[in-house]
């Protein structure tokens, strides 16, 4: 099991050291650490992606923070799948790195924060949509909404195929499908 500030350090080619980098903490998480790990001289760009707990309300309730856990064992594995798809689709990513907290996070504070270099900016932009998508999606990391009245509820990410959310943006996909194919009611 990872422990505390753990990092799981990925490369593409073994005589290159560190080209990705995931990290959990329980610490909050510093924007500038990851922009860091992914400036390069061989990049005129650093995309950046930075998730923040936001004030919300649910049900007459206010959300005051989140507390998030991890399959710690099989982020690093995820991580890896994550990254290879990302330089699959944008070749030209150089590094890419991915903080993550763990434990409570309070409104306000950062949850995850990511930073993708690559030479042009357009490839990096497009790698951080994905990549965050993607790690809603696969990374097995959880939430908890914590309320005002202390009440807890764990939240979904409509992301993950197994979700009823996505369950039921297929569906509608599928009616939409069949009715443009003309399959469906008139």
């Amino acid at each position: 099991m990872w422990q505390q500030d753990d990092v799981c350090r990925l490369s593409r080619d073994p005589l290159v050291l560190q080209d990705d980098v995931c990290r959990l903490s329980r610490d909050p998480l510093v924007l500038q650490d990851v922009v860091d790990a992914v400036s390069s001289r061989s990049c005129g760009a650093v995309s950046v992606f930075l998730g923040l707990t936001r004030e919300d309300e649910v049900g007459g309730r206010r959300v005051v923070g989140l507390h998030y856990e991890a399959y710690e064992s099989m982020v690093q594995s995820e991580f890896r799948k994550l990254c290879a798809d990302l330089r699959g689709r944008w070749p030209a990513v150089r590094h890419i790195c991915v903080h993550h907290r763990l434990g409570w996070v309070k409104v306000g504070e950062a949850s995850v924060a990511m930073a993708i270099s690559s030479p042009h900016r357009h490839d990096g932009q497009q790698a951080v949509q994905h990549c965050i998508s993607q790690l809603k999606a696969r990374v097995p990391i959880w939430k908890k909404e914590v309320y005002n009245n202390q009440e807890e509820s764990w939240k979904e990410n409509p992301e993950c195929p197994w979700s009823s959310s996505a369950h039921l943006q297929t569906e509608d996909m599928e009616a939409c499908v069949d009715e443009a194919a003309g399959g469906g009611a008139s």
